[in-house]
């Protein structure tokens, strides 16, 4: 997901889009979001997306993205 802001927004606005969906590792889109501003924005203007959910090392997305 990094850089693509507008595949990511195709996804949220038609619904397609699980936001909350966790790989193997635990990471959900928010976590693969990292850094990027416009994505994780997009994400979290879902209301959907959980800002605390930890991966299998116990991070939260804000925190991998520190």
């Amino acid at each position: 997901m990094r850089g693509h802001e507008i595949v990511v927004k195709l996804l949220v606005e038609t619904g397609n889009a699980d936001v909350d969906s966790k790989d193997k590792g635990g990471w959900t889109p928010l976590s693969y979001a990292g850094r990027n501003k416009a994505v994780m924005k997009l994400l979290l203007g879902t209301g959907k997306a959980d800002v605390d959910p930890k991966d299998v090392d116990g991070q939260t997305p804000p925190s991998a993205a520190a």
